[in-house]
């Protein structure tokens, strides 16, 4: 079941025989057994890749579910819902991972020993059940779902830009004032990208399309073209704190700042959690909410 599961998820026999330590030839028949215990074909195979019949379809899917009771039967039986133990496996954001995340984890390694922490950074918002994610962090507004959630506090979009820059050309007052501004766009969108911006009690947000003076398509390189003086840019707050906090950049606009951006660990909440998350998340939580709290305080200052 292990092998027909990694050989779907990974796409070829060659490649979950990679993943699971094992060679080819000896993938390859242990399905063909498979297959032939069961009298049914499972996968189609082609030069290209694999795919599922109909009856792999619905098999792969009670193997998934056969395997997560087989591993919570072994995680129960190494002591891992009495003991904080065994492997943690946890998913963020590239750069919000880096700044916020990982500091914690490391404190959290030297508290528990016996805890290892594979650590995910990826933009994209990841399945836990279908990747085997034992914990996430999101940031951003969470659709309804069956997953267990614990809010850490939130983020803001803000604009800033140097004070050379605000020196030289003035502060803007509202987002109209834009028009008259060098901006540095940040948008993997080949067609760059819109701000939002709210004022009041506003039900929505107006979007305004910045005069750019040079787009890229990541938020490090938008900041520095920022604290270089090339002009306005637009990203999320934590992103900005420490160059903030050194004051090579200055917010402007806060007046039309968009709502907070939330941000939650989840997990997927099935049943008793094993101590090595329920250990994490009462280390981890309270240290994001501090530091995301020092973050918007930074964020604040005029």
């Amino acid at each position: 079941m292990s092998l027909l599961v990694a050989s779907v998820e990974t796409g070829s026999f060659s490649a979950a025989g990679r993943k699971l330590g094992m060679p080819l030839p000896t993938v390859s028949r242990k399905i063909a057994d498979l297959e032939a215990r069961l009298k049914t074909r499972l996968l189609v195979r082609s030069t290209r890749k694999l795919s599922l019949t109909d009856a792999g379809a619905a098999y792969v899917a009670s193997c998934k579910h056969i395997l997560e009771l087989v591993d919570e039967a072994e995680a129960q039986a190494s002591g891992e819902y009495s003991v904080p133990r065994g492997e943690l496996t946890l998913s963020a954001p590239i750069v919000f991972g880096r700044l916020h995340v990982l500091p914690a984890v490391n404190d959290f390694l030297t508290d528990f020993s016996e805890i290892n922490v594979r650590m995910l950074l990826t933009d994209r918002n990841v399945n836990l059940i279908d990747d085997h994610i034992d914990m996430a962090v999101r940031v951003g507004k969470l659709p309804d779902s069956t997953m267990m959630a614990t809010a850490v506090g939130s983020i803001r979009r803000v604009v800033v830009a140097s004070p050379a820059y605000l020196a030289a050309h003035g502060r803007p007052k509202t987002p109209g004032d834009l028009e008259k501004h060098m901006c540095v766009s940040f948008s993997v969108l080949a067609a760059g990208p819109t701000w939002t911006f709210w004022q009041g009690e506003e039900s929505q947000g107006k979007s305004v399309r910045p005069n750019a003076r040079l787009s890229v398509n990541t938020a490090e390189a938008a900041i520095d073209a920022a604290v270089a003086g090339v002009g306005l840019t637009n990203v999320l707050s934590y992103q900005v704190a420490r160059h903030v906090r050194e004051g090579k950049l200055k917010i402007v606009l806060q007046n039309y700042e968009p709502p907070p951006i939330p941000v939650h660990i989840l997990h997927a909440g099935q049943g008793p959690l094993p101590l090595k998350m329920r250990r994490f998340l009462d280390f981890v939580a309270p240290r994001l909410r501090r530091g995301l709290a020092n973050d918007e305080a930074l964020a604040g200052r005029k």
